[in-house]
């Protein structure tokens, strides 16, 4: 089966001043219809370099993306943008202040052409609606919201657009604990629901054993492993992914069993 993404070879190389700089070096992975695959390490790892190259934002200075067995071009058309969608770390930057909620939505629907024009507001109220919030957030203005009911915002207006794969630039990174549960728990939902496929960027190892399917391991610009989840949490082949792992914080047995009647007693007034 051809994988909806693919990159090839991939490099990055920046020139600052005098000197180049490979900020990612002849990486090649697949990722497949439906997963979740976490781009983690450190700053300055290539993660984020591959997420823009990924977007369009920056050309490969070697090899190919394809998406659906199809290299995209360098200047990408609106069909590729409309495919592959950002949610970004801070939704506050990249909603517009001056736009209230429901207009930022409608744009994505009128740049791409989606829906019956007359019914478009209507269809940004059940976007919000998808995504935990009320209809009538529409005529509100970013400023009035909290991060993390802004950040639904962000997923919502990736929604609007109908793509397959969605790009997740730490999403969670600025929340506070129990918005972030609530967060990934609506972006498994949507995943499900949607048939999407997430490139989930993060340095929050704690975070990905909650959403990811594989793990893509980045150092120094280079992909250093590739396994399942599970074998990259309980098997790391790599030292620097070992390393990863031994700095995620512990859990007491006595944290983990109330973390575990918390998240039950949730499902059950939610069910």
């Amino acid at each position: 089966m051809t994988p909806i993404l693919s990159l090839q070879s991939v490099s990055k190389t920046f020139t600052v001043g005098a000197h180049e700089v490979r900020a990612v070096d002849d990486v090649s992975f697949d990722v497949a219809k439906g997963e979740c695959l976490a781009v983690v390490g450190e700053s300055g790892s290539g993660k984020s370099t591959i997420a823009n190259m990924i977007l369009g934002i920056y050309p490969p200075s070697e090899g190919t993306i394809s998406y659906r067995g199809t290299v995209l071009p360098s200047s990408r058309e609106l069909s590729h943008r409309r495919a592959i969608q950002l949610v970004q770390q801070n939704p506050l930057s990249s909603l517009n202040p001056k736009r209230t909620i429901g207009a930022s939505l409608r744009l994505a629907l009128d740049v791409h052409g989606i829906g019956e024009r007359s019914r478009r507001w209507e269809r940004v109220g059940k976007l919000l609606e998808e995504v935990g919030l009320p209809a009538d957030y529409r005529s509100r203005s970013p400023a009035t919201l909290s991060g993390g009911q802004r950040q639904r915002v962000a997923i919502a207006r990736a929604l609007a657009c109908e793509s397959e794969i969605v790009v997740l630039d730490e999403p969670t990174s600025a929340l506070d604990v129990l918005v972030q549960a609530r967060t990934l728990k609506l972006l498994n939902e949507l995943k499900e629901s949607r048939g999407l496929t997430y490139i989930f960027i993060t340095h929050d190892l704690s975070v990905v054993r909650n959403i990811a399917d594989r793990v893509a391991v980045f150092e120094n610009g280079k992909l250093v492993e590739l396994d399942t989840v599970e074998t990259i949490f309980s098997n790391p082949a790599d030292p620097y992914t070992r390393g990863l792992i031994g700095a995620v914080p512990v859990v007491t047995r006595e944290e983990e069993a109330l973390r575990t009647s918390l998240t039950e007693k949730e499902n059950n007034a939610n069910a």
